[in-house]
């Protein structure tokens, strides 16, 4: 096979920042690798809805070989160990694969904020595993509670706490409020769910933190009337599969616990010999790329943009859908010998559902709660979605869901 001349250029990762920069260089006088642990792209917004029974993994997945036709661009399946700056090499497990560009965009991972035993015992949700393993724990914990004589255990077994009251804890407190009310009665008629709980755990003195107070405020109080404790300023000391213990010793007792407090830089950044910024980032020039090493771009979650001084952009799928954008312009920018872009990001606003027909919405600095805002939820949602078949999937699942109160096939996998 005749060796390729065009240069070379590695993404490592599948979501939302790889894919985007994977897209910009298609059809292009490069060749593109893209190397991902898992075959398959995950919408990560939807992860909850996955988690509480309101779609199937399927919905919310969809192959990375079907998303990009081109034929300039290639997938490997592989998990990513370490990268060697100077050989231009990243390690995988089968081997090594040179580049002479490389995109970083690994994502992140779960925060347990110094709390190691948390990540052996509790819920998380990064991943479709990590989602069908805390819909396995949300359900079990009720069908345990189903056979438990003692009322008190019972009532123990049917509390559901949530750890993080960012959009993804808000948004599964949310969820999980909902299948207790409208789905759980039909599985469970002979259980007293109005003993049921839902306790969301927040170490800030408010909710949705960088968002509007007002929107905040709405958020708790829409929350509150679905039934869900919230409870602010309540830091965790300690946390194992069936409890939480606060700062303060109080202690709660519950079927499973589900931690949602933050996300921090993925491993292969602590593996980069390079400046790290908040959350472990890794520390780039505005161009994003990797001081002393211009052929390494790092997009998304895993980059601090501007040094480590600098204001960290949020960890949003918006954010690295603009960083991927950027990346393949400036490789095949520097490949024209032309000056480089910096990274603006344009903040086009912030969503997040609380339950059935309600939301909060920030568009062009417009706010919008309530029905209106869950519309807007929805649109966005929808357009983001990859390929067709997953659109209408989702599409068919939510309206069945609206109008029928059911949920989709509620399994429980046994790797709890």
């Amino acid at each position: 096979m005749k060796k390729s001349t065009k240069s070379h250029v590695v993404i490592v990762g599948a979501g939302f920042g790889g894919l985007r920069a994977a897209q910009r260089l298609r059809r292009s006088d490069v060749d593109v690798t893209i190397v991902d642990q898992h075959n398959y792209h995950t919408f990560i917004p939807l992860l909850y809805q996955v988690a509480t029974a309101g779609l199937e993994p399927e919905a919310i997945a969809q192959p990375i070989r079907s998303i990009i036709h081109s034929s300039n661009v290639r997938f490997r399946l592989a998990r990513v160990s370490g990268i060697d700056l100077e050989r231009k090499r990243i390690l995988i497990d089968q081997g090594e694969i040179a580049y002479d560009y490389l995109v970083l965009a690994a994502g992140s991972v779960t925060n347990y904020f110094g709390l190691d035993s948390v990540s052996e015992t509790t819920a998380a949700l990064r991943d479709l595993n990590d989602a069908e393993s805390t819909r396995s724990r949300i359900l079990h914990a009720f069908e345990e509670a189903a056979a438990e004589p003692d009322g008190l255990r019972r009532a123990e077994l049917m509390t559901i706490i949530v750890v993080g009251g960012g959009p993804t804890g808000v948004e599964m407190a949310g969820a999980i409020a909902e299948l207790r009310k409208h789905v759980l009665p039909h599985d469970f008629p002979n259980l007293d769910l109005t003993q049921a709980r839902v306790v969301l755990l927040e170490a800030a003195d408010h909710l949705l933190h960088g968002m509007h107070p007002s929107m905040q405020a709405t958020s708790r109080e829409q929350l509150e009337r679905m039934g869900v404790e919230v409870q602010l300023e309540a830091k965790v000391a300690h946390a194992d599969s069936r409890s939480v213990t606060l700062a303060d010793g109080d202690r709660i007792a519950a079927g499973a616990v589900i931690w949602v407090a933050g996300v921090r830089a993925p491993p292969l950044a602590e593996a980069l010999p390079t400046t790290k910024g908040a959350l472990g980032r890794v520390a780039v020039e505005q161009t994003l790329q990797l001081t002393g090493h211009p052929e390494v771009y790092v997009i998304g979650d895993m980059a601090h943009v501007g040094g480590p001084d600098a204001p960290p952009h949020p960890m949003l799928a918006p954010v690295a859908i603009q960083q991927g954008d950027l990346a393949g312009e400036n490789i095949l920018r520097h490949l024209a010998g032309k000056q480089l872009k910096r990274f603006s990001y344009s903040d086009r606003g912030t969503m997040v559902a609380i339950g059935r027909a309600s939301a909060v919405a920030s568009v062009y600095g417009l706010r919008f709660h309530g029905f209106v805002a869950w519309v807007i939820w929805l649109a966005v949602h929808l357009v983001w979605l990859i390929g067709f078949r997953n659109r209408a999937i989702v599409l068919v699942n939510w309206a069945w869901n609206y109008f029928t109160y059911e949920r989709g096939v509620r399994l429980i996998r046994d790797d709890r």
